[in-house]
C-alpha cells in the first residue's frame, strides 16, 4: 500500500507565501515524477507543476516565477514554495506521485490541502 499526504495549506493575504509538502509512504521502490495540481471552486482540476526523478521541472504559465517545486528523494517528499500569492491561486492543492511498488506502477493522489488567498 502507498499513501500520499499533503500539508501546509492555509489562509494567507495577497502577496504572501506558503510552502506545501507532500510525503509518500508505504512499500515504495521508487518515485518517478511528482506533481502538484489544484482545483478551484466550480473549476476543473488543473496541473500546476511537475518535477522528475532527475530534478527537471515544469510549471503552468500562471505560476512561473512565483512557485518553485522541489523534492527530497530520501524522504519521498515533494514541496511547492508559493510566493507572491494572488486570490486566483485559491484552490485545493493536490499532490500526485508516480510510484513504482512491488505490485504496480501508477500514480497516487493525496487528499488535498486548502489554500485560500484573501485579505
Amino acid at each position: 500500500q502507498v499513501q500520499v499526504v499533503e500539508s501546509g495549506g492555509g489562509l494567507v493575504q495577497p502577496g504572501g507565501s506558503l510552502r506545501l509538502s507532500c510525503a509518500a509512504s508505504g512499500n515504495i521502490f521508487s518515485i518517478y515524477a511528482m506533481g502538484w495540481y489544484r482545483q478551484a471552486p466550480g473549476k476543473q482540476r488543473e496541473w500546476v507543476a511537475t518535477i522528475t526523478s532527475g530534478g527537471s521541472t515544469n510549471y503552468v504559465d500562471s505560476v512561473k516565477g512565483r512557485f518553485t517545486i522541489s523534492r527530497d528523494n530520501a524522504k519521498n517528499t515533494v514541496y511547492l514554495q508559493m510566493n507572491s500569492l494572488k486570490p486566483e491561486d485559491t484552490a485545493v492543492y493536490y499532490c500526485n506521485c508516480d510510484v513504482r511498488s512491488p505490485s504496480s506502477s501508477r500514480g497516487y493522489w493525496g487528499q488535498g490541502t486548502q489554500v485560500t488567498v484573501s485579505s
